[in-house]
């Protein structure tokens, strides 16, 4: 028996898969089982076009049996066989795959599926083996042939006798060592677990040996006793839930799939299951989470689909498929239209894989749509645990998801202090109102205490409440909405006036012009300007900013290093119609040294209301007492 040399790209090719194509030894049992399916599927496409080779559906098994002692790990099949031609030309010339000369000559039969295509995987086993055994009869011919190889030597091809169709792999594992336990191929439950991993829906059963308890047919009176017995058992489950008909799945078989497959206590709170037929072709089942992961908004939390081809598991984390504004979602993608690389660990960058992840983009985004049209409660649920996410979807990338996400996400405001989507604000509008405006602050209590809130409420304009610190960055890469502009309540002019109380001001402004700058002058290192204000009813001064950078922005801002010298303009705006006003006139009038005392201090009091840190708080609670005296003394 001559032993036969791998030629010399084959034998190159076998070194590379054995150190550096596969990452992951443990999907060697992926490749292998794989292979098997392959040979079942030739099997069953020969026994509906050839008469003389019927064979009875029950037999189209996988079997898998563990010998610890020997240290051998087998793999059975009842699939098509190989002759002795095919042994050397797919097992002797790595990179020839049967699978793929096969899958070429399938036309119409769409009931078949061929899951290799590179005829590599099976030298995946050399990672974990030192010898493999291949023992093979074809269905085509009586005569039966050993393969055996333990690696770059080359291998033999010996008849033998054989009795079924099918072929048998056993491979002898490699011993263990501290650095590389490979024991645990040898542990029946370790090994099960791999199959549901991998290969829980080949679409045959895999079957193994079993070791269980039973209870004794006949126990000592009053007692029930139990016997160590072996069991032959199913380990796959076959039939993927995303390949049933939607009409025939339960809610509790959704949601029990989804708790088991990726680690939930809870319910979900919604079920995407479709398929689409096209270029690609593919089934989904994605979950919406019923609230958010613990460490969902961690750099920790890893995002991404699970990715199946034709059953077979793929990829744990493709993130590939869902866009980060969608991160939250779970779920799987089985499709059979995906150019997987020579490994079938990674997938190359192809349009297969972009079309379909703008496909589930569109697909969640719908959904979320009609939740939040038709289970207003149920998308305001989830609106409190995910829309940071979308918020900081709109935000990222300069404002690029912006129409995808625009109507999906929803503030507080001051119109019943319920959720509003910017869609439901714009239909509120008044006939005269010409922004959007929203107010920024830690929470709702807050921005209701603004003085600025009350001019708003009084005229019955709708306050978006912005509570979250990526609001006020999200809205400003929206930039509009509908052609509305945004305008915070703290910022720039808000048009409130009517012509003739622009004039009364400007008026006034005039004629208290040297007052006016002389409190500019004693903030001049504080504020840009200090005037006149219109957005005030009752309330004396508030401090606001110019268009641009707010002071919520710079609080946020200030978080971070880079951005610690980002600074917004602050102004002072003071009350002409607050009796402070007439104070100032006429302190200015007949001491205006004492102006300055009275400019700082209202400073203060304007940096108090804002939620800011007062530079002196000593000097500022002297200032107070000391007019408390002087009060006092008049």
């Amino acid at each position: 028996m001559a032993k036969k040399q791998f030629k010399a790209e084959s034998k190159r090719l076998l070194d590379l898969m054995i150190n550096s194509i596969y990452t992951n030894r443990e999907i060697f049992l992926r490749e292998l089982i794989s292979n098997a399916s392959d040979a079942l599927d030739k099997r069953h496409y020969l026994s509906l076009t050839d008469e003389n080779n019927r064979v009875d559906p029950e037999e189209l098994t996988i079997r898998i049996d563990l010998d610890s002692k020997n240290r051998t790990l087998t793999i059975q099949d009842h699939g098509i066989g190989m002759t002795q031609q095919e042994l050397e030309n797919n097992l002797g010339t790595i990179a020839r795959s049967g699978s793929l000369e096969f899958r070429k000559q399938l036309e119409e039969n769409q009931d078949i599926d061929i899951i290799g295509q590179f005829g590599v995987g099976f030298y995946s086993a050399f990672m974990v083996a030192k010898k493999i055994t291949v023992d093979s009869r074809s269905a085509t011919d009586p005569q039966a042939y050993r393969w055996q190889s333990s690696g770059e030597d080359g291998y033999t091809i010996t008849p033998i006798d054989r009795d079924e169709i099918g072929t048998t792999i056993t491979l002898e594992l490699k011993d263990s060592t501290e650095e590389d336990n490979l024991d645990e191929f040898l542990d029946s439950w370790h090994v099960q677990q791999l199959i549901k991993k991998y290969s829980d829906y080949i679409r045959y059963p895999i079957q193994m040996d079993v070791e269980t308890q039973r209870k004794k047919e006949n126990p000592a009176e009053g007692e029930e006793e139990y016997e160590d017995v072996i069991e032959t058992r199913t380990i796959n489950s076959m039939i993927p839930l995303w390949k049933r008909p939607k009409n025939e799945i339960k809610a509790e078989e959704y949601n029990e799939f989804y708790k088991s497959k990726f680690m939930d206590f809870e319910d979900p709170a919604e079920v995407i299951h479709y398929s689409l037929e096209g270029v690609p072709s593919y089934r989904a089942l994605l979950y919406i989470p019923s609230r958010t992961p613990y460490n969902f908004y961690s750099s920790e939390y890893e995002s991404g689909l699970q990715l199946y081809c034709k059953g077979v598991f793929i990829m744990d984390k493709a993130k590939d498929l869902l866009p980060e504004h969608f991160r939250f979602v779970k779920g799987l993608v089985d499709s059979d239209d995906l150019n997987l690389n020579i490994s079938r660990e990674i997938l190359q960058q192809d349009r297969q894989m972009k079309a379909i992840a703008r496909s589930l983009e569109k697909k969640i985004k719908s959904a979320l749509e009609s939740m939040l049209k038709n289970e207003r409660e149920k998308y305001e649920q989830f609106f409190d645990h995910f829309g940071l996410q979308l918020k900081y979807g709109i935000y990222d990338k300069f404002g690029a998801n912006k129409d995808t996400l625009k109507d999906l996400v929803m503030w507080k405001s001051s119109y019943e202090g319920k959720y509003a989507t910017l869609k439901e604000y714009v239909e509120r509008m008044k006939e005269d109102q010409k922004y959007i405006y929203y107010a920024a602050k830690e929470s709702i209590e807050m921005i209701d205490q603004l003085p600025q809130m009350e001019r708003l409420k009084e005229k019955g304009y709708e306050v978006l409440y912005f509570t979250d610190d990526i609001d006020e960055f999200a809205i400003r890469a929206m930039m509009n909405y509908e052609e509305k502009e945004f305008k915070s309540i703290t910022q720039g002019d808000l048009e409130l006036e009517s012509e003739e109380e622009k004039k009364a001001k400007e008026e006034m402004a005039t004629e208290n012009k040297s007052l006016l700058e002389s409190m500019s002058q004693t903030l001049k290192d504080k504020v840009k300007e200090v005037r006149l204000s219109s957005r005030l009813k009752s309330h004396p001064v508030c401090l606001v900013s110019d268009e641009g950078i707010s002071m919520e922005m710079e609080k946020v801002l200030a978080q971070n290093p880079e951005g610690s010298m980002v600074k917004a303009s602050r102004i002072l705006e003071i009350n002409p119609n607050h009796p402070i006003f007439k104070l100032l006139q006429d302190t200015y009038t007949e001491h205006p040294d004492q102006v300055d005392e009275y400019t700082n201090l209202l400073y203060d009091q304007a940096l108090l209301i804002e939620g800011l840190d007062i530079e002196n708080p000593v000097e500022y609670a002297n200032r107070i007492c000391d007019l408390m005296i002087k009060a006092n003394q008049k």
